[in-house]
């Protein structure tokens, strides 16, 4: 019995493996630039997919969504550094610069954006202008499950955002931060 089981776990990484793989000759094909090989399972990147740039050995997870709006500008709008894993079902959403460092760990369910629309009174709500401001997360940030990062933030390297914050301010370096709106509670360097 359990060589069964071993045998059928072993053929089920090998299909996704394999799946993986061809989503990056695909998404390659299209024009996003990867960076060598990214373990990419089921996403979904609809359009400007020369926008978009991912360093090697990434991992991004079931229904993760990568959109790039707006025309194309001379550096990608989205980049994700190497050995960054980001979880299922989060979004990220950039029309200008949302960079996400090195070796960061972004959980289930986030949303993270570099824009908003604009506030005009005499204007219906998607007729308003995108309002855009780069958006910057460091190396090894940990982001925890259900967070929105709002457009203009940067969170410092080595930072930790805790399960269900809104970040609409910069984190610094080291802090531990949660809320709504994220607040820095303490340091990782405190004990």
């Amino acid at each position: 019995m359990k060589i069964i089981a071993v045998g059928l776990l072993l053929l089920q990484r090998t299909q996704q493996g394999l799946s993986s793989r061809c989503r990056n000759l695909y998404y390659k094909s299209m024009g996003v630039k990867l960076q060598g090989y990214v373990w990419l399972r089921q996403v979904d990147i609809p359009r400007n997919f020369d926008d978009i740039e991912i360093e090697s050995f990434c991992a991004l997870d079931q229904g993760v969504t990568l959109l790039c709006s707006g025309e194309p500008l001379s550096h990608p709008k989205i980049y994700i550094g190497a050995y960054t894993y980001i979880n299922r079902n989060t979004f990220i959403d950039a029309t200008l610069s949302l960079i996400i460092g090195k070796h960061c760990g972004i959980g289930p369910s986030c949303y993270i954006t570099d824009h908003d629309h604009g506030l005009d009174i005499n204007l219906p709500p998607l007729a308003q202008p995108m309002v855009s401001k780069p958006t910057r997360l460091g190396d090894r940030v940990w982001i925890g499950a259900n967070v929105t990062i709002l457009k203009g933030v940067t969170i410092g390297n080595d930072a930790v955002v805790g399960a269900g914050s809104v970040v609409t301010k910069d984190i610094p370096e080291n802090a531990i931060a949660v809320g709504v709106p994220a607040k820095v509670i303490k340091y990782r360097t405190e004990q």
